[in-house]
């Protein structure tokens, strides 16, 4: 069977999602129990950074070692990807020491070309265009709080960036329904929306875009954002926080929105910009339950891709 790579939402089909949710709950609750199984003794995950991260570097470091390998982490100055040796000559070093790669990367391209020239599973840990494990880590989370994603609903709001295209994909995907708002000129890519405008089509989901937040909350089942300067915006910061202003989630804007609304953030959060201290610390805030997901979520990913070889 040829391997399988995880660069993008729509390299998975929404049965594939629904199996990867599946064993990632199990593998959540053998842990809770002090029961993970190694399902893969001797096997390496090389980590290939390009960016730093708290959540991806521990979440794939500790998942590897529950399923029974082990994870090497290379920094951006162990390889200078692209630079010190290109991404061909690394793809094929790595494929010959390890059994699965994760990269976080600058580039879309850049990922996709690791997994282009590797012959082991590749697997997309965040670049410019999407973030395809945090949405699912996401997606895992909602599933676990209310059972199901029948007649779900989320609204994004903020930057349309890589975050915010990959939870367009897989809401299509699930056939769910999202809402993203955000200011003139920061909307999602239209290659992307135009894509999940497509899924929808045969999934039952649907995709809006609202440049009022007032609006875009209302009748919600979830509030998600996200930082406005992302990593190697900080020139932009200030400039940003006026733009964004408006968008910001704080305690007047959830009360248009159903009580029970959940609240959402990827981490790292900016408190008191993009999201307020009462808002992501109150009661109906999944956003630690979402990292604490990045962990089950990956395993599942990898468990899937490395079964699939």
């Amino acid at each position: 069977m040829a391997k399988r790579d995880f660069v993008s939402i729509t390299d998975f089909n929404r049965e594939e999602i629904l199996e990867v949710f599946q064993i990632s709950r199990e593998m959540k609750k053998g842990v809770k129990q002090g029961d993970f199984p190694a399902l893969f003794p001797r096997m390496t995950l090389a980590m290939v950074f390009m960016k730093p991260s708290l959540r991806t570097r521990c979440t794939f470091e500790i998942g590897m070692y529950q399923l029974g390998g082990h994870a090497v982490y290379l920094a951006p100055t162990d390889i200078g990807l692209g630079k010190r040796e290109s991404t061909f000559d690394v793809a094929k070093n790595l494929e010959r020491w390890f059994d699965i790669v994760m990269a976080r990367v600058f580039k879309h391209q850049t990922v996709e070309d690791l997994a282009r020239f590797c012959s082991i599973p590749v697997i997309n840990a965040l670049c410019d265009t999407e973030h395809p494990c945090q949405a699912m880590a996401d997606f895992l989370t909602v599933l676990e709080h209310r059972g199901n994603f029948d007649g779900f609903t989320m609204t994004f709001l903020g930057d349309g960036n890589n975050i915010c295209h990959s939870l367009i994909l897989l809401s299509a995907t699930l056939g769910t329904h999202i809402r993203v708002s955000s200011p003139k000129g920061y909307e999602p890519r239209k290659k992307i929306t135009d894509k999940a405008l497509e899924i929808c089509k045969s999934s039952g989901g649907s995709f809006e875009f609202l440049s009022d937040p007032q609006e875009a909350v209302k009748n919600t089942d979830a509030i998600y954002t996200d930082v406005w300067a992302s990593m190697g915006q900080e020139s932009q910061a200030e400039e940003r926080k006026k733009i964004f202003f408006p968008y910001q989630l704080n305690a007047a804007l959830v009360e248009k929105a159903p009580e029970g609304v959940l609240i959402m953030h990827d981490l790292p959060a900016h408190r008191g910009e993009e999201i307020t201290d009462d808002v992501i610390d109150s009661k109906n805030s999944i956003v630690f339950d979402q990292a604490e997901n990045r962990l089950h979520a990956q395993k599942g990913i990898m468990r899937f891709l490395l079964l699939a070889r």
